[in-house]
């Protein structure tokens, strides 16, 4: 049975970060891939993604494309509307029968999980990999009890890329360069995104 890494997010955009906290979290829990997805509009943010959503698949091709362990999928973004994980998951099951699908969640997200849209059944049906943020340590002892054991905690790189101050950057003429893939660079210097 495949064990499968889930990164969701806007990724608006990608950068070096998200491709750590992956890299990591596929050595440290034993992942035979990372899969990347990104959301159409994210139940948990307040504000929608800036660059449309064709342009976010995009960066995340580009950004993934040199480790053949990463794979990138549209599910959520042709399904539209709000990408619930339940929703993401239970198709996911459904197409990839022999996987054993763990979602890779950073520390500012853990403690949220028990309000994430029909959580118990999630958590009844996946793994979860919590990673620690500089930003936000993981405190798993204000989780539920029921939630302590689905959530396996790993250590990770401590890089802090915020995507709003990398918008910023762009918006600003700065450059982007290390916090983002050349090729992610490049594509929104083309595109001008984010100014």
């Amino acid at each position: 049975m495949s064990r499968i890494g889930i990164m969701g997010g806007t990724f608006d955009p990608i950068h070096i970060g998200h491709l750590i906290a992956a890299v990591s979290a596929m050595e440290a829990a034993e992942l035979d891939e990372v899969w990347f997805i990104p959301a159409a509009t994210p139940p948990l943010k307040p504000n929608a993604p800036i660059a449309d959503e064709q342009h976010r698949l995009e960066m995340v091709k580009l950004a993934t494309r040199h480790e053949p362990r990463f794979r990138v999928l549209d599910i959520e973004l042709k399904r539209g509307g709000t990408s619930y994980s339940i929703d993401t998951i239970a198709s996911l099951m459904e197409q990839h029968e022999g996987c054993d699908f763990h979602y890779i969640v950073g520390s500012d997200r853990i403690h949220d999980l028990p309000q994430w849209h029909r959580a118990e059944e999630l958590r009844q049906r996946i793994g979860f990999i919590g990673l620690n943020r500089p930003s936000a340590p993981l405190q798993p002892e204000l989780l539920p009890q029921a939630w302590r054991s689905s959530v396996a905690i790993i250590t990770a790189p401590q890089i802090e890329i915020s995507s709003t101050e990398l918008r910023k950057r762009a918006a600003q003429g700065k450059s982007l360069r290390y916090f983002v893939a050349d090729e992610v660079e490049q594509y929104i210097r083309r595109y001008h995104l984010y100014e």
